[in-house]
């Protein structure tokens, strides 16, 4: 009697893809997750509102009551021309990054904490590890997606600068004078990599928190607070000074500062915009703490347990 023994090859799991095709399918993933995420519309919609209340609707509120040489409008000590000025479109380089530094920055902070600290607690931080392409290839798909959301939202921001500024000159019957395309490029790149800089520093506070709440709080903190009083410190004693003209808030507000936004310390200054730094060394500043955070939260990921 023969006894016939059939072997049934055992299959291999599929091979990982490779790094390439998994920072590509996990950037488009991300992009999915964002493009369906409440919370990312919301800031978007919190975004455009304060850069046209703050930008247009206050001053030219103020300009047509009639106050602002006097002091008494919205936009306190400065002049009416001064304030249609900064609606029309030749305008728009120099004051479309004024908000950037503090107030944005701080929006889009939150939307970089959120991004990654809320991954640990609905615990598909575990998922992508275990099952999914990497913790690394993830992540360069979150930095990814969020550069390709951020870009968007910087020019959502310049078109609608670009329609109100028509409108505010057409209404007033002023010149429509077009700022030349490399003003325009210049403080477009410098308003993306700005965002760009306090979106990074939100992914490495999410990452270091593990969650989302705790890493909107201290992000915020220090975006609002901590640099300011550090800054309020540096006037009187010059040690601390020096390191304050390092920090990534001094790099963000000096770079609008140069692409020619009124600094909080002249009458209608933004808060956050300075002169401390020329635009060459606030650009290379902001590069550098990008990298910086990029690196930071790859190290962070990379060198620490999922759990």
């Amino acid at each position: 009697m023969t006894t016939t023994i059939t072997i049934t090859p055992v299959r291999r799991p599929a091979s990982r893809s490779r790094p390439g095709q998994a920072v590509l399918r996990s950037t488009r993933a991300e992009v999915m997750r964002l493009r369906k995420w409440p919370a990312l519309w919301v800031t978007v919609a919190a975004e455009l509102a304060l850069n046209l209340l703050f930008l247009y609707v206050f001053s030219y509120v103020s300009y047509r009551s009639g106050d602002g040489a006097e002091g008494g409008g919205i936009v306190e000590g400065v002049s009416k021309d001064s304030l249609l000025a900064d609606m029309l479109p030749d305008a728009i380089p120099r004051v479309a990054t004024q908000g950037m530094p503090m107030f944005a920055g701080a929006l889009v902070l939150i939307v970089g904490a959120l991004a990654a600290g809320s991954g640990y607690g609905w615990g598909t931080v575990k998922t992508v590890a275990l099952q999914g392409p990497g913790r690394l290839a993830s992540l360069a798909g979150t930095f990814a997606a969020l550069t390709v959301v951020l870009v968007l939202l910087v020019a959502s921001l310049f078109a609608v600068d670009v329609a109100v500024s028509l409108l505010v000159a057409t209404t007033e019957s002023q010149p429509v004078v077009w700022p030349s395309p490399t003003e325009l490029a210049q403080a477009f790149g410098g308003g993306v990599l700005v965002m760009l800089m306090w979106t990074y520093a939100g992914v490495l506070v999410g990452t270091l928190a593990r969650g989302p709440a705790l890493a909107v709080g201290l992000g915020l903190v220090w975006v609002l607070a901590v640099e300011n009083l550090l800054r309020g410190v540096g006037a009187l004693w010059s040690p601390i000074e020096r390191v304050t003209d390092l920090l990534p808030g001094t790099a963000a507000g000096s770079l609008a500062g140069a692409l020619g936004a009124t600094p909080v310390s002249e009458p209608g200054g933004t808060p956050g915009v300075l002169t401390t730094l020329g635009g060459g060394q606030a650009t290379a500043l902001l590069a550098a703490w990008a990298a910086v955070f990029v690196v930071g939260t790859g190290w962070l990921v990379r060198r620490r347990d999922i759990t």
